[in-house]
C-alpha cells in the first residue's frame, strides 16, 4: 500500500485497535492497522501449551458477559463459552481458611465497598484506601483483592474512578482463549505487523506517521496504545500534546501477572475452586484450581508483589507459589507442581503493565484522554472507557466510538465538498 494511499491509520492492534479497524474497513474506508508486535491482540494474548490447551497470558475473562460484545464475536467464530461461576463467587477452600473466617472476610469486604461508595461521592477525589477501617483484621487481604482487580493497592486507586466501573456480575470464559478471539477478529484487515510507530506529525495538511518501516501519510489517525506509551512519550506527537500526556500519566497501568502451574493428581480438587496463599497480607497470590477442569492451577499475582517478583525473574513466581502452597497444603505438595508459562507484563516494552487504573485526583483523565484532537486524531483503548475500563470489552467499545467519530468527520467533509 502506497504511503499516500491511506485514509486512516490505526496505531495499535489490541482489542480497541482491531475493533476500530474492523469498523472502518467495513465502512469501505481505506485504513491500515499498524502493530509493533508480530501478532495482533496486544494485552489479549493466548498461547498453546505443550498439552494443546489455550492459556490466556493476558485478559481472559468475559466480564459483564451478558453485554460483552466479545461473547457474540466468539460465538460467531465457533468458540466455546464456559459459563461456570468464577472462583471468586464461590467459597474458598477451607484448608487454612475456615468457613466462619471466610464469612468474616466477606462481610468486612462488603462493608469496605459500602464505605468506598460513600467516599466516592465526596467532592474531592481521594484514594480508595480512605475507606479502610484502621487496624481491621482483614485489611491486608482486602488490599490483595485490589491488586487482582486494579493491579495496584487501594492507596494508589482513585475512589471516584473505581466507583464509576459498571459490572453486571456475569463473568464467563472462552475455552479457546480470549486472545485468540481478538486476534481472529482482525483477520483479513489491512495490517502491518512488526511496525512500531514513533511519532505522529500533525504539522502538515496530512498527518505523517513515522514508523520503524518508514513514513505513512493519512487523513486521520486512531491512537489505540497503552497509556504507558503516551505517558512516557514513547509514542510522541508534533506539536506535542501535553494535555494527553498528563491524562495518560494519571491513568497508569496496574500490574497483574498469571502463572500457570501443572498439578499432579488434580482430581483431588473440585473444578474452579480458589485458595489464597495467605489471608493476613496484601503480598499474596490467589490460586484458581482446575480452570476449565484442567489439571493445573492459574495463579494471580498483582500490585507490588508482582512487581517485586518480576524484578527477580520468571522463576521467582513459581518459587513464591510453591512456598505459599506448601504453607497451605503441607511440605510435600510442592512435588506435585511444575511451572508451565508466565508473562511479565510490567517488563513488556510494548505494554509496561496490565490495565489502567486512575490515581487519586485523576478520575476525569479518562474523558480527557478520549477527546479527539483537531478532527484528525482520535483515541481508543480500555483507559478511555468511562465505565468499562481495564477490560477487553471496554477497549472494543472505545475502538468503535473512535471509528464512528472518524466516519462522521469524513462524511461531513464529503458533504461540504459536494455542496
Amino acid at each position: 500500500m502506497a504511503s499516500d494511499d491511506v485514509e486512516v491509520v490505526i496505531v495499535g492492534g489490541g482489542a480497541a485497535g482491531v475493533a476500530a479497524a474492523r469498523r472502518l474497513h467495513d465502512a469501505s474506508i481505506r485504513c491500515l492497522l499498524l502493530e509493533a508486535r508480530s501478532r495482533l491482540g496486544g494485552r489479549a494474548w493466548t498461547v498453546i501449551d505443550e498439552s494443546g490447551v489455550a492459556l490466556d497470558l493476558g485478559c481472559g475473562w468475559l466480564h459483564s458477559a451478558d453485554r460483552n460484545p466479545w461473547r457474540g464475536i466468539a460465538q460467531e467464530q465457533g468458540a466455546m463459552i464456559d459459563t461456570s461461576p468464577p472462583p471468586w463467587t464461590r467459597p474458598s477452600l477451607e484448608v487454612g481458611f475456615p468457613r466462619a473466617e471466610q464469612k468474616e472476610f466477606q462481610d468486612a469486604m462488603a462493608s469496605f465497598f459500602e464505605r468506598l461508595e460513600r467516599v466516592a461521592q465526596d467532592e474531592s477525589d481521594v484514594a480508595a484506601a480512605t475507606a479502610f477501617e484502621p487496624g481491621a483484621r482483614w485489611n491486608g487481604l482486602i488490599n490483595a483483592v485490589s491488586t487482582y482487580i486494579s493491579g495496584a493497592e487501594w492507596d494508589r486507586v482513585s475512589a471516584k474512578d473505581f466507583d464509576r466501573y459498571q459490572d453486571s456480575g456475569v463473568n464467563w470464559r472462552v475455552v479457546e482463549g480470549l486472545g485468540t478471539i481478538v486476534a481472529a477478529y482482525g483477520a483479513n484487515l489491512p495490517i502491518m505487523l512488526d511496525c512500531q510507530v514513533r511519532t505522529v506529525d500533525r504539522r502538515g495538511k496530512r498527518l505523517r506517521i513515522e514508523t520503524s518501516k518508514g513514513a505513512i501519510a493519512a487523513d486521520q489517525v486512531v491512537v489505540a496504545v497503552p497509556t504507558t506509551l503516551l505517558a512516557t512519550e514513547r509514542l510522541s506527537f508534533m506539536p506535542a500534546l501535553p494535555r494527553k500526556t498528563r491524562a495518560a500519566q494519571g491513568l497508569p497501568l496496574g500490574l497483574d501477572d498469571k502463572l500457570f502451574i501443572s498439578l499432579d493428581r488434580a482430581e483431588e480438587f473440585d473444578k474452579d475452586v480458589r485458595v489464597f496463599g495467605h489471608t493476613d497480607r496484601a503480598a499474596t497470590a490467589a490460586y484458581h484450581f482446575r480452570p476449565f477442569g484442567r489439571p493445573m492451577i492459574e495463579a494471580y499475582f498483582g500490585g507490588k508483589c508482582a512487581a517485586e517478583l518480576e524484578a527477580h525473574g520468571e522463576g521467582a513466581f513459581f518459587d513464591f507459589a510453591v512456598s505459599e502452597l506448601r504453607d497451605v497444603f503441607g511440605s510435600e505438595f510442592g512435588r506435585r507442581l511444575r511451572p508451565i508459562r508466565i508473562h511479565r507484563w510490567g517488563l513488556d516494552p510494548l505494554a509496561l503493565g496490565s490495565y489502567s487504573f486512575a490515581l487519586p485526583g485523576s478520575a476525569d483523565c479518562r474523558a480527557t484522554l478520549a477527546e479527539p484532537v483537531d478532527r484528525r486524531l482520535f483515541f481508543a483503548g480500555e483507559a478511555c472507557s468511562a465505565h468499562d475500563f481495564s477490560t477487553a470489552h471496554g477497549a472494543w467499545h472505545t475502538g468503535m466510538v473512535a471509528a464512528e467519530q472518524v466516519i462522521a468527520v469524513r462524511r461531513n467533509a464529503a458533504n461540504l465538498i459536494s455542496t
